[in-house]
């Protein structure tokens, strides 16, 4: 099943309508941490919406008191920010909810990909419904990208797509090409190339090989590597030969690199992000990563570890993008659920003018909030 007509999906900096997040309720996540987490959300939230709004979407009644609670003590500014009663099964919106793009008109439409847990976990029935609840708030159209062959959903998470929003998309083969957690039986490199290019309006699609280690979805780009602009990636990259993540991440910058010299692909220009120390919870290492920050409207949130690296990380970014205020999130705590800001967040584009007075005039008030 294709598009009606071409469709573009836009950088993460170009303009958002709103950022969504859902907030923390499911403890499996966070094993005996919690309660600390709360807390994080209520910065990450106060950050964001000094520079756009915010939709919130809380399991129930009780979470959207305790949401409330928190982004009041934490002084957010509350004309930013909605809640919306949402039962969800975990609060990674990057993976489970919709992806915006646009229309030749500009318009923006959302796109829910077929989420199942990551081919991993058997509770993600309702996250699977989270393209359908943001569709009925905002008012956009929503399509449900299928397979060309069998006519099922595709699936697909929005941690595993990296776009420059000019035509070029990183992903890793060991998300889409493996034999663990596999999500699409059958289809090959050829055809995700295409279906990119019907539903993201791709050209040129760069296959890296692995993510990091920790890396519960087996191979998110958004771990690894992220453009910063229409022809710069940074690379997290590993220096010590003796951790796991030193071969897989110098296989990752030979493929950047012998794609810049392609004349179709580059040429490119190539940052590296340092990793931060080891981060281990209970003799598991999770997945930390400076690469998984969050571009919004002026800013750009950074996961930080209490490390040597995080000045060198925050540095780079900001050198990297300076018309960006670069804001560091101790995440020490938040990546024991084994993803941080950027898995925990999905941008809503900004359409035409138009289009967003038609989203702004939909009757579907907050449950909770102004």
């Amino acid at each position: 099943m294709s598009p009606v007509r071409p469709l573009r999906m836009p950088a993460e900096w170009e303009p958002h309508r709103a950022t969504w997040i859902s907030w923390p309720h499911h403890e499996p996540d966070w094993p005996g941490k919690l309660s600390p987490i709360p807390w994080v959300y209520a910065e990450i939230v106060r950050v964001l919406a000094a520079h756009e709004h915010v939709e919130i979407l809380c399991h129930d009644p009780g979470v959207a008191h305790a949401a409330r609670a928190a982004l009041d003590a934490h002084g957010v500014r509350p004309e930013r920010v909605r809640l919306h009663e949402v039962p969800t099964d975990r609060v990674w919106l990057r993976d489970s909810a919709p992806t915006g793009v646009l229309d030749a008109n500009g318009d923006v439409i959302l796109l829910s990909w077929q989420f199942n847990g990551w081919a991993k976990y058997d509770n993600w029935q309702r996250d699977n419904e989270v393209g359908r609840h943001v569709a009925a708030v905002t008012g956009l159209p929503l399509e449900e990208p299928r397979r060309a062959d069998t006519g099922e959903r595709l699936v697909l998470e929005g941690g595993g797509i990296e776009v420059n929003g000019r035509g070029l998309l990183l992903v890793t083969e060991a998300w889409l090409l493996g034999d663990v957690q596999v999500r699409n039986p059958g289809l090959t490199r050829a055809d995700y190339e295409d279906l990119f290019r019907r539903w993201l309006g791709v050209a040129r699609t760069i296959w890296l090989g692995e993510g990091c280690v920790g890396d519960d979805t087996h191979g998110h780009v958004d771990d690894v590597a992220r453009f910063v602009d229409e022809r710069t990636i940074v690379l997290a990259v590993e220096d010590d030969p003796a951790d796991e993540n030193h071969a897989r991440s110098m296989d990752n910058l030979r493929r950047l690199r012998r794609a810049s010299e392609d004349r179709a692909t580059g040429p490119l220009r190539v940052q590296t992000l340092p990793f931060p120390r080891v981060v281990t919870m209970n003799g598991e290492r999770l997945p930390a990563s400076y690469a998984n920050f969050y571009i919004a409207g002026g800013v750009v949130l950074v996961p930080t570890f209490n490390d040597v690296n995080d000045r060198v990380a925050l540095d780079t970014l900001g050198r990297l993008m300076p018309s960006h205020r670069v804001v560091g999130i101790h995440a020490g705590d938040l990546v024991w659920g084994l993803g941080t800001l950027h898995c925990l967040t999905q941008q809503e584009p900004q359409g035409r003018p138009e289009d967003h007075d038609r989203v702004a005039a939909v009757a579907h008030p907050p449950v909770c909030g102004p």
